[in-house]
């Protein structure tokens, strides 16, 4: 269950790739990436890079391992603190 406070933007100090960032908790992971600028959560069996397309959950483009599980889905999760979030770009991705 999510914490919810209508109005009130709680800061969740996280990591993504190793690098410290503040989101919200009103924030998914999705947009916490976004706004650390990237813009890549995995890549493809061809090597493309691959980011949240739908935003529901539906195209899986968006996965990513949060708090050492993979195949999280980034538009999905919303952001806490001590949140661990890495793409695959890392090599400790998905």
């Amino acid at each position: 269950m999510r914490e919810h406070y209508p109005g009130k933007e709680i800061i969740a100090k996280i990591w993504i790739n190793g690098s410290p960032f503040e989101a919200t908790t009103e924030m998914s992971v999705a947009a916490a990436l976004m706004r650390y600028n990237n813009m890549q959560t995995r890549q493809s069996v061809s090597g493309q890079p691959r980011f949240a397309v739908c935003g529901m959950g539906v195209c899986q483009e968006c996965r990513v391992r949060i708090n050492g599980h993979p195949h999280k889905l980034a538009c999905q999760e919303y952001c806490r603190s001590g949140m661990v979030i890495n793409t695959e770009t890392t090599g400790l991705g998905v």
